[in-house]
C-alpha cells in the first residue's frame, strides 16, 4: 500500500521530487527512511544519555518533544499511580505470593518522586522520544534498522516502528514541532535536564554530579564524535572565566571570538571589546550595541571623570579612595601622553596642578562635591602653565609639552568632557582610526574605561572582555599590563577575559603574555604556522598527533582545552550568525548594504 506526492513547480526549494508512503518506511525523493518511537526507557538515565543516538555513525535524526504538566494535574497522577502501586502489593501480600521487584521499585521511584513535587524539587514533563534513520537503498535501510535498533537496545531502551504511520512518523522528527504520533512517557526534571543533547564525551559538566541541564554556549561540533561542544566559562567549579584563542593569520581567530560573543549575548551577558581593527561595527549594529569610534570627530574620553556610579535604587557612590586613586591614574596619563617616564620634580609638580586643578571646578576631598562636573587637560595645562610663570621650571616644560593635546593637531581627543556613555549590554571600543601619536593614550583611556565598568561593585552580573587582534595591544606598554591585571583579577569581579591573536609567539615570549595564557582556564588553539608550533607544543604539551592536527587543521577547526581534557572542534554558524561575524571581503561585498569604508566622506 503506497500513495506518491509530487511537488508543484511553485513550490519551495526544500520539498522532494516525491513522496513514497509504505508500511514501516518511506521513499522521499532518492531516500528510504524509517521512523521509531522509543516506549521503554532505563530506570535510571546519566547525563548525556542521549549522546550515543547523537554520534550515530549513519545519518539519524533524533526528536524530543517535551510539554508540561502543570503541579495539579501532576499530584493527581502521582497519587492514581500510588494507590494502584500500593493496591497491587497489598494484593500480593494478601495471598502470599513474592514480591514483584520491577513493582517494589516502581513503587519507591513512585513515593520519591511525588515527594520532590510536592516539595517543589521538581516538575513533571510529558516527552516523546523518536527517531528516523536514512539509507541510500532499501537493503541498506533494513541494516540500518537493525543496528538503531541494537544501539537502542544496548541503552535499554525499547524502540517499535510506526508501523502504518511512517509519514507521521518521519513528520515528527522534522524540525516542526509537530508530533503526530503521540506516544509519550512521563519524565521528571532530573530525567529530563539528563537527556539535554549539549554534551561532548571529552569534556566534563563543570559540576559531575549535578544532573541539571549544562549551560554556555556552542562552539561547534565534535570532529572525533560528531557530537555537539558545548561549554560554560561560567560554570561552577572553573578556576577563572578566562579564554585564549591562538591561531595563525585567517584560522577563523575572530570569526569564533565574534560567534561565542553574540552567544553569550543571548545568556544576557554583558560584553565590552576593544577592537584595533574595527571589525565589529555590523555586529554591534545588528544587536543594538553601543559603539564608539575614538578618532571620530567629537568622540572625547576625559580621563579626569571620576568614577561615579549609579546604584540600582537610583543613589550615586563612588570609592572613598575615588580622588585619590584618579590623580595617581592621570599620572600614568601625562607619561603615556609626552612619552617618557616623569622625574621626581616633574612627579611634584604635576601632583601639586592636579590637585589645583580639581579644586580649580570645585572638587575636594569631601565626596559631595564628586558629581561636580570634571575639569579637562586644558585645566590642568594652564595650571602647569600658571605655576611655570611664577618660577617651577618642570612645570613650565610639562605646560608647553602638554599644548599640542590641548591646542594642536592631537587635541581632539581630550578638548572638552567625555561626550560618550559607554554603557548597555554590548560596548565596542574601535581603536582603528586613532592616529600612531595618539594609541598609547586611546588604548589607555579605552582599558580605564572597561576596567571602570568590570570593577563596580552595584553591578552583579556575568560580564566578559573580548580583546581581539591582542599582540596589537600587547605593544602599547599600558595595553600588556591591563591584560595582565585582568587576567589575574577578573575572576573577582565575576568577568571573564578573551584574548585573541596572531602574533602567538610574541606573546608566549614575553612574561606578560605568558601569564596571561597561564590564567585562561579555556585556551582555543586553532591551525598554527609551523614556525610557531614548537613554542605552542611546549606550553601546551601537545601529543604528536594533536600537533599534526593543528599544522593541517581546516579554517574553523581547533582544539577546545579545559583542564586536562580537550576535544577538536568545529566552528559551526547559522547563516545569520554568518553574515555578522564574517570578515570576508568577498562575502561583504556581496552584501547590498554594507558600506566597506564607513569613515569616508563623499567630496563634491
Amino acid at each position: 500500500m503506497s500513495s506518491r506526492l509530487r511537488r508543484d513547480h511553485d513550490s519551495t526549494a526544500f520539498t522532494p521530487d516525491a513522496l513514497s508512503v509504505g508500511i514501516r518506511h518511506l521513499e522521499v525523493g532518492g531516500e528510504w527512511v524509517a521512523s521509531f518511537a522509543v516506549v521503554g526507557f532505563p530506570r535510571e538515565v546519566h547525563p548525556g544519555w542521549l549522546a550515543p543516538l547523537l554520534t550515530y555513525p549513519g545519518r539519524l535524526d533524533v526528536s524530543v518533544h517535551v510539554e508540561p504538566i502543570d503541579p495539579a494535574t501532576s499530584a493527581t497522577r502521582l497519587k492514581k499511580q500510588l494507590a494502584k502501586l500500593e493496591a497491587g502489593r497489598r494484593h500480593t501480600a494478601a495471598h502470599g505470593r513474592l514480591f514483584d521487584p520491577q513493582v517494589e521499585a516502581a513503587t519507591e521511584d513512585a513515593y520519591d518522586l511525588s515527594s520532590r513535587v510536592a516539595r517543589g524539587e521538581g516538575k513533571l514533563f510529558r516527552t516523546g522520544l523518536y527517531l528516523t534513520i536514512h539509507a541510500a537503498s532499501e537493503e541498506a535501510l533494513a541494516d540500518e534498522v537493525a543496528a538503531v535498533r541494537a544501539l537502542c537496545a544496548s541503552l535499554l531502551l525499547d524502540a517499535k516502528p510506526t508501523t502504518y504511520r511512517s509519514l507521521q512518523g518521519w513528520v515528527t522528527t522534522l524540525p516542526m514541532g509537530l508530533d503526530l504520533i503521540g506516544m509519550r512517557r512521563t519524565f521528571d526534571t532530573s530525567a529530563l535536564a539528563a537527556a539535554f543533547p549539549f554534551t561532548s564525551p571529552d569534556l566534563p559538566a563543570p559540576d559531575p554530579t549535578s544532573v541539571a541541564a549544562p549551560t554556555g554556549v556552542l562552539y561547534g561540533y565534535n570532529i572525533g564524535s560528531q557530537g555537539l561542544v558545548h561549554w560554560d566559562r561560567f560554570g561552577e567549579g572553573m578556576h577563572n572565566h578566562n579564554s585564549v584563542i591562538l591561531g595563525r593569520s585567517g584560522a577563523g581567530k575572530s570569526y569564533l571570538a565574534k560567534l561565542e560573543l553574540l552567544r553569550n549575548l543571548y545568556r544576557g551577558i554583558e560584553i565590552a571589546v576593544i577592537d584595533p581593527e574595527d571589525e565589529y561595527a555590523r555586529l554591534s549594529a545588528a544587536v543594538g550595541g553601543t559603539y564608539i569610534h575614538l578618532g571620530a570627530n567629537g568622540v572625547r574620553l576625559n580621563p579626569f571623570d571620576l568614577p561615579i556610579q549609579t546604584r540600582a535604587d537610583g543613589r550615586r557612590s563612588a570609592p572613598k579612595d575615588a580622588l585619590i586613586r584618579r590623580s595617581l591614574f592621570l599620572h600614568t596619563v601625562i607619561a603615556v601622553l609626552i612619552g617618557t617616564e616623569l622625574h621626581a620634580a616633574e612627579r611634584a609638580a604635576l601632583d601639586q596642578a592636579i590637585a589645583a586643578t580639581y579644586r580649580s571646578v570645585g572638587i575636594t576631598d569631601d565626596a559631595r562635591t564628586w558629581t561636580r562636573p570634571s575639569p579637562t587637560l586644558r585645566t590642568l595645562r594652564d595650571q602647569l602653565a600658571t605655576a611655570g610663570k611664577a618660577g617651577d621650571r618642570a612645570a613650565g616644560d610639562l605646560a608647553a609639552r602638554l599644548h599640542p593635546f590641548v591646542e594642536g593637531a592631537f587635541s581632539s581627543l581630550f578638548d572638552g568632557p567625555s561626550s560618550i556613555r559607554p554603557e548597555g549590554h554590548l560596548v565596542v571600543f574601535s581603536l582603528r582610526d586613532l592616529p600612531d601619536e595618539l594609541k598609547g593614550i586611546g588604548t589607555l583611556l579605552t582599558l580605564d574605561s572597561v576596567w571602570r565598568r568590570v570593577s563596580n561593585p552595584a553591578i552583579r552580573r556575568p560580564r566578559l572582555v573580548v580583546v581581539d587582534e591582542a599582540w596589537l595591544l600587547m605593544k602599547e606598554k599600558a595595553g600588556a599590563e591591563f591584560l595582565f591585571r585582568m587576567a589575574k583579577a577578573s575572576r573577582k569581579h565575576w568577568a571573564g577575559l578573551t584574548v585573541a591573536t596572531q602574533d602567538t609567539a610574541d606573546v608566549l615570549g614575553s612574561n606578560l603574555g605568558k601569564a596571561v595564557v597561564a590564567n585562561a582556564a579555556t585556551q582555543v588553539l586553532l591551525r598554527q604556522a609551523s614556525q610557531a608550533i614548537d613554542e605552542i607544543t611546549r606550553t601546551f604539551d601537545l601529543s604528536a598527533g594533536e600537533r599534526a592536527f593543528l599544522l593541517s587543521a581546516d579554517r574553523g577547526q581547533g582544539l577546545l582545552s579545559a583542564g586536562t581534557q580537550r576535544v577538536a572542534f568545529q566552528s559551526i554558524a547559522s547563516p545569520t550568525e554568518h553574515q555578522l561575524v564574517t570578515s570576508d571581503p568577498e562575502f561583504l561585498a556581496s552584501l547590498p548594504d554594507v558600506d566597506a569604508s564607513p569613515e569616508w566622506e563623499d567630496l563634491p
